[in-house]
């Protein structure tokens, strides 16, 4: 009978903790799904290829350029990314983004020196951008020898 209650007990505070957490993402999500509604809303395919005109360098930098200045938890650049494939932005590109908006941090630049140094913070920025640029190639180039 005591093992009941203790079980009962430890359910309950599991199931309050699964809520307050549920409801501390909450947020987060609506804004992860009010973001894509407005991207895909706003940003039209034809804006997309305007912007990423097919050139594996050039589409590459402006995926690493747009990536490395914006803001937000990295689950967006997912969801952000799928939205550029469905508008058949290229791999190379959508990679580069990807890992740039995790790797780079451009917008909060001076807080990490602030707290970490300047040396360190342009050596760590640096290096994600040489292997956000090396990594986006080399993925490409595997997805493109694979089909």
């Amino acid at each position: 009978m005591m093992k009941d209650k203790t079980n009962r007990f430890l359910l309950l505070e599991v199931m309050t903790k699964a809520l307050k957490l549920f409801f501390s993402i909450l947020p987060m999500l609506l804004a992860t799904i009010g973001l894509v509604g407005l991207l895909q809303t706003y940003v039209s395919s034809e804006m997309l290829h305007a912007l990423f005109r097919g050139d594996i360098l050039v589409d590459t930098l402006m995926g690493t350029f747009s990536g490395g200045v914006s803001v937000g938890p990295p689950i967006i650049s997912y969801i952000i990314g799928g939205e550029l494939m469905d508008a058949g932005i290229s791999v190379y590109a959508i990679s580069a983004f990807i890992l740039s908006w995790v790797s780079l941090g451009l917008v909060q630049l001076p807080f990490e020196a602030s707290v970490l140094g300047l040396r360190f913070m342009l050596i760590r920025n640096l290096l994600a951008l040489i292997f956000a640029l090396l990594i986006s190639f080399a993925l490409g180039l595997t997805l493109s020898l694979l089909s």
